[in-house]
């Protein structure tokens, strides 16, 4: 290269001063236009007609038309990941997946990309969501949201919050944690409401580029959607499985779980248990005080009884005033003991009927063990209600357990009470 082209004035020169100051080309690109910039100044050097306006149109042109066609490059860019985007985070309404979409994305969106981390806000409260860091670890919290800290301050807001660097930031004065780098937390809204706050933090610090916090808002705005989207179907898929009178879970909810216990039994060899009850005196409430009494009863009883429950139990309505408990890794012996106690908490429970009138309730139960009783669900759940008809049949108030259908079969026993 000519020495003479660095001199001051020169066409070369000046097209170095405006490619230098041009953030948005990158730097491998700016050596790649300067060389083309100068191949183009000396073969206009040799030509006899050249003059230096010509030259400095050339010159013009290039960076001209390269910043024309960055452009188009970004937009076509962004296009592609705002349609890549759009299809991860709209083909799945489960929202912990949706929210592991969100970060995903938004750590191949920023260069250098330290976490990203998403905090669901709902009624008031932070909540965290899902997280992503460099070394590929997930659903890992950085830290609490503090009271005045970056979460919290975009909450507030109800704007972008850009922070170029960490350590000289007001927002993290006082932090022991020996944080660097830059960071920015975007509010997730939909329709003016707040559901969340994404926050991405850098190895590096210094501003975000325009490309980067355009790429990121599109992001912002798409996921806002899909988690409104996941929640919901989550409060519709909670409807479709609760029961309109005792709020308990119904026969819908009963199938999916029992499917699941009869898979986690199959893959891990334990057993689960399987309890059909039915109220006795029931039918004596509706036809002395009526349905409305009758359903005020139902959802008194039973979660009087869901309360009593394990967190590992699960209690559904089966239909009338039947319930079904269903019990994991749980064996016939436990669920025996479990059942019993469920029949003894009856001496507990007191309704205030009309007329301070006092009626007689009880239950009584039936007992079915996979894979002693039965090899799939829909069998347990048969096992458990035929056990269930012989208690009521011959000894109200007690429990049967079932016929066995592997190995030698177990003959109905009952259990009084007392005993």
């Amino acid at each position: 290269m000519n020495d003479n082209h660095l001199k001051p004035g020169t066409v070369y020169s000046r097209a170095w001063e405006i490619i230098s100051q041009d953030n948005t080309i990158p730097p491998d690109e700016k050596k790649a236009i300067l060389k083309l910039i100068q191949v183009l100044i000396e073969a206009a050097e040799r030509s006899p007609s050249s003059e230096g306006d010509g030259v400095t149109n050339i010159t013009q042109e290039v960076v001209s038309k390269h910043s024309l066609m960055s452009t188009v490059k970004h937009q076509a860019d962004e296009l592609d990941a705002l349609k890549r985007i759009s299809l991860n985070l709209t083909s799945n309404l489960e929202l912990q997946k949706v929210l592991d979409a969100v970060v995903t994305e938004a750590m191949g969106l920023l260069k250098n990309a330290r976490a990203a981390h998403i905090f669901l806000f709902e009624r008031g409260t932070l909540q965290f969501g899902a997280s992503l860091n460099a070394e590929g670890e997930r659903d890992k919290p950085i830290a609490i949201p503090r009271k005045n800290g970056l979460t919290q301050s975009v909450i507030q807001s109800g704007k972008q919050l850009v922070i170029e660097d960490i350590v000289s930031h007001p927002l993290y004065k006082g932090i022991t944690e020996n944080w660097s780098g830059s960071i920015i937390g975007i509010p997730l809204k939909f329709k003016g409401e707040i559901l969340g706050v994404m926050n991405l933090s850098r190895n590096i610090t210094g501003r975000f580029s325009r490309a980067e916090l355009r790429l990121m808002g599109l992001l912002a705005d798409q996921a806002a959607v899909a988690i409104f989207n996941a929640n919901l179907y989550r409060r519709v898929t909670q409807l479709a499985n609760t029961d309109s009178v005792t709020g308990l879970p119904n026969r819908r909810a009963l199938d999916e779980r029992l499917q699941e216990e009869w898979r986690i039994a199959q893959q891990t060899d334990t057993s689960f248990s399987v309890v059909m009850m039915d109220m006795d005196g029931f039918k004596a409430v509706n036809d002395t005080f009526g349905h409305n009494i009758g359903d005020e009863l139902l959802y008194s009883l039973f979660n009087f009884l869901a309360q009593k429950m394990r967190n590992s139990d699960f209690l559904a309505r089966y239909g009338g005033d039947e319930l079904t408990l269903v019990m994991r890794n749980t064996d016939l012996q436990a669920a025996q003991a479990v059942t019993q106690k469920v029949i003894d908490l009856m001496e507990e429970y007191h309704f205030a009927f009309p007329n301070n009138k006092k009626l007689k309730l009880g239950i009584t139960a039936g007992i079915a063990v996979y894979p002693i009783h039965a090899s799939n669900p829909s069998d347990m759940l048969r096992a458990a209600d035929s056990a269930l008809y012989h208690a009521k049949k011959y000894n109200r108030g007690r429990f049967s357990v079932a016929k066995g259908v592997t190995g030698r079969l177990n003959p109905i026993s009952l259990r009084d009470p007392s005993s």
